[in-house]
């Protein structure tokens, strides 16, 4: 669990290099990229559903990256859109469109819906946190002047 928790974390940042972010935020990614990887591992492990797991690990993520982007004052999306990286299920588009291309129709259909069932399960994690006023987040700071 341990190596694929660091190799999030290092894919998170990659992936961060390629998305143009400050590099004094690679950090920050990486680690907005574990945690999520480690709550999809063990919510996963817990329940055994894939799209129960990202859906908590894309509210684990969105939360760290809101108060990452707060704290460090840059835009919640350098943290987010790095963060959920992890999470996006590019391979089961591709086995989806490996079984369309070999008439696998009933293959397709299934690794299809639980690709898709997984894509709204992270678009609706992201969304739920969202939700939530920006002033909670705002956890350790003074007030500002008005």
């Amino acid at each position: 669990m341990l190596i694929q928790v660091l190799m999030a974390a290092l894919a998170t940042v990659s992936f961060s290099v390629l998305f143009n972010v400050p590099a004094r935020e690679y950090v920050f990614c990486g680690i907005t990229g574990a945690i999520g990887w480690l709550f999809y591992l063990i919510t996963c492990s817990m329940l055994g559903s894939i799209a129960f797991a990202n859906f908590i690990a894309a509210i684990i993520i969105t939360v760290v990256s809101r108060l990452f982007a707060v704290n460090r004052r840059v835009p919640v999306t350098i943290f987010l859109i790095a963060g959920i990286f992890p999470l996006v299920p590019g391979a089961g588009i591709y086995y989806t469109t490996s079984h369309i291309f070999n008439n696998e129709v009933n293959l397709a259909a299934a690794k299809g819906i639980e690709t898709i069932s997984i894509a709204i399960c992270i678009a609706f994690g992201i969304m739920v946190v969202f939700l939530i006023p920006q002033k909670l987040f705002m956890i350790g700071k003074r007030k500002g002047k008005a």
